[in-house]
C-alpha cells in the first residue's frame, strides 16, 4: 500500500507496493439538500474524489548548496589593466575574467631568453673545440688533460642551457598568471577590485567568486527512523527528490538522491542526505531554503464521492451549499488563492 509522508524542502520519492488511496486537500463531503433551505446557501466549488496509487514522500528541511564555488585569486602581484566580465555573467572554464599588466613578466622572459641564447652559443663553440681536440688527441698532438677539460666545459654549458630553459619555462608560467580565467562553469558574483588597482595573491576576497549552479546540490535532513526505508528503496534504484518553495506553492526542481551521510547526528537524531538537481532553469539558488506540502486522506471518503474543494472553511455542520460551475468556479478559486496569499 502506498502512503505519502510529505517532506518540506525536498521530497524523497520511494514508491512501494500497490493499492489505491483516496486523497484530496482539505476536502469535506458535500451535503446536498433537496428541501428548501432555511438559511442562505454557501457558494462552494466541488469535485469528485479520485482513487489511485500514490508514491511515498518523506519530508525534510534543506538548503540549496552550490555544486562548486571558487574564489578567483591572482597567483602573482600586478596591476589590473582589464576587467573582462560583468557581475552576474554566466562563464565557462577558461573564460577571461581579468588581465594583469604582462609587461614586467614579458621583459623577464626576454632577458632569460637572451641568457639562454648566449649559453647556447658558448656551448656550440665548446663542442666544436672538443671535436678538434679529440681529433688532435688521436694523432698525439693534444694531451688527455686538455680533452678532459674541454669535456667538462661542454657539460657545464649544457647544464647552463638547461637551467636557462627552466627559468624561461617558469617565467612563462608566471606570465600566464596575468590572465585570470574562470576555473569552473558558473555565475560570477560581485567584483571585488577595480581596474588600475594592484592585485595580490594574499587578497582575502580575490577578484570575484564564481558559483556553479548547473548542476546544483540540495542538503537536507530526515529522522533517523526513516533510514532503513530509504536504504531499502535505494537498493532498488535511484530515488527522486522534489524541491518546493518555502510556501509549498512552486515546484522548483526534480533531482536524484546521491548521498546518505555516513553518520547520524546524535544531538538531533537525524541523518543528512544530499541530492543533485540539473537546475538548467536556475530556479534553485545557492543558500535558498526550500520545502513541500500536500495533504492525504486515506479514510472517510469513497471514490467518486463529491467533496468541497474551495469554500470549505465557510461551512459549518448542517450548512447548505450552492455548487458553482464554470467561470463562477474559476473566479472562486482565484479569490481563494488571493485570500490565502494575504496574511
Amino acid at each position: 500500500m502506498k502512503r505519502k509522508i510529505v517532506i518540506p524542502t525536498a521530497l524523497l520519492t520511494a514508491a512501494l507496493a500497490a493499492c489505491g488511496l483516496l486523497y484530496f486537500t482539505h476536502a469535506r463531503p458535500v451535503e446536498r439538500v433537496d428541501a428548501a433551505p432555511t438559511s442562505p446557501a454557501v457558494p462552494v466549488v466541488a469535485g469528485p474524489v479520485k482513487s489511485h496509487d500514490v508514491p511515498i514522500y518523506l519530508r525534510g528541511v534543506g538548503t540549496v548548496i552550490a555544486y562548486n564555488t571558487d574564489v578567483v585569486r591572482s597567483q602573482i602581484q600586478g596591476q589590473l589593466t582589464q576587467i573582462a566580465f560583468t557581475e552576474g555573467q554566466a562563464v565557462k572554464p577558461g573564460d577571461l575574467l581579468a588581465q594583469i599588466d604582462p609587461r614586467p613578466y614579458q621583459a623577464q622572459i626576454e632577458q632569460l631568453t637572451a641568457n639562454r641564447d648566449r649559453d647556447e652559443a658558448q656551448l656550440k663553440n665548446a663542442q666544436a673545440n672538443l671535436t678538434r681536440y679529440s681529433q688532435l688527441g688521436d694523432k698525439g698532438w693534444a694531451t688527455p688533460q686538455l680533452i678532459e677539460t674541454q669535456n667538462a666545459q661542454v657539460a657545464q654549458l649544457q647544464n647552463a642551457v638547461k637551467s636557462d630553459q627552466a627559468l624561461i619555462d617558469q617565467a612563462n608560467i608566471q606570465s600566464s598568471y596575468t590572465r585570470l580565467t574562470s576555473p569552473i562553469p558558473g555565475i560570477t558574483g560581485v567584483r571585488q577590485i577595480d581596474v588600475g588597482n594592484i592585485i595580490h595573491p594574499t587578497d582575502p576576497n580575490g577578484l570575484v567568486v564564481v558559483t556553479q549552479i548547473e548542476p546544483i546540490s540540495l542538503i537536507f535532513t530526515l529522522p533517523q527512523s526513516e533510514l532503513p526505508q530509504i536504504q531499502e528503496q535505494m537498493a532498488k534504484g535511484p530515488l527522486k527528490v522534489l524541491a518546493y518553495s518555502q510556501d509549498n506553492r512552486i515546484k522548483l526542481g526534480e533531482g536524484t538522491l546521491r548521498l546518505v551521510n555516513n553518520q547520524i547526528v546524535q544531538t538531533t537524531g537525524t541523518v543528512q542526505l544530499k541530492a543533485e538537481f540539473p537546475n538548467t532553469d536556475h530556479r534553485l539558488w545557492p543558500g535558498q531554503l526550500v520545502r513541500q506540502g500536500e495533504a492525504l486522506i486515506d479514510t472517510g471518503l469513497k471514490a467518486n464521492e463529491t467533496v468541497v474543494v474551495d469554500g470549505q472553511y465557510k461551512l459549518d455542520q448542517g450548512s447548505h451549499v450552492q455548487e458553482l460551475h464554470g467561470k463562477a468556479a474559476q473566479q472562486a478559486d482565484l479569490q481563494s488563492a488571493v485570500e490565502k496569499a494575504i496574511p
